[in-house]
């Protein structure tokens, strides 16, 4: 259940504005380290900034959301990657994130603009950025009767992209997804690293479910003779 912010939290950000996204006062709740950042970023799968701190209230940008997919989904290790390179005008060889932008582009995990663009800045929605993780992840292709079943439990599903309904059905179903107390998912509010964090932590437990080896129910203990 969301927090109300700190006093000492708001004197933050009220003195940082000019670093740090204007945000709803809900948004900038829970600003503390919780487990699912400690996780992610134990499993390097995200970072804190340079002075470690992780600013779960800050929003993800189109080319962070690449870089973070090309870790989890380790994408770099996909038959696409041997692609010739894309053209993008927005992301030349020098930009922070060049060999991130190419491989979910040639993945087809996301895609570009017209013009040859990635707008590498632009915050992405949640709508947005749980499609592209239901991508790299694989969409389950339910019947569109059963997305509406699995998304008719949040009261704000008909805000949903038509676009999105399917790949969040997905995340929904594996337990990815996070909501507010009512069970609102907010499609549309821009994506939060702190909400990126949840998503990615479900997504590393349920990894760390899978034993390495399938334990057979009855199966005799291998024994030596």
């Amino acid at each position: 259940m969301r927090k109300f912010i700190s006093t000492v939290s708001l004197v933050f950000l009220l003195q940082n504005f000019s670093t740090i996204p204007l945000l709803s006062v809900a948004q900038a709740a829970a600003i503390e380290p919780s487990e699912a950042i400690q996780k992610v970023v134990a499993a390097k799968w995200m970072t804190n900034f340079t002075d470690g701190n992780f600013y779960p209230e800050r929003f993800i940008s189109r080319a962070e959301l690449a870089a973070i997919m090309v870790k989890v989904f380790r994408l770099d290790k996909r038959q696409a990657v041997s692609k010739e390179n894309i053209v993008i005008s927005d992301v030349p060889s020098s930009h922070w994130a060049f060999n991130d932008v190419q491989i979910v582009l040639k993945t087809d995990i996301m895609k570009g603009y017209r013009g040859n663009l990635f707008f590498p800045n632009q915050r992405v929605t949640k709508a947005e950025a749980l499609a592209i993780f239901a991508q790299a992840y694989g969409v389950f292709q339910f019947p569109e009767e059963t997305v509406k079943e699995i998304l008719a439990s949040h009261p704000d599903a008909n805000s949903i992209p038509t676009w999105a309904r399917q790949a969040i059905a997905t995340v929904i179903t594996e337990g990815f997804i996070n909501t507010d107390a009512q069970g609102n998912i907010s499609p549309l509010n821009p994506m939060t690293r702190g909400d990126m964090a949840y998503v990615l932590s479900k997504y590393l437990q349920r990894q760390q479910q899978q034993p390495d080896t399938p334990v057979v129910p009855g199966a005799p203990e291998n024994t030596q003779n």
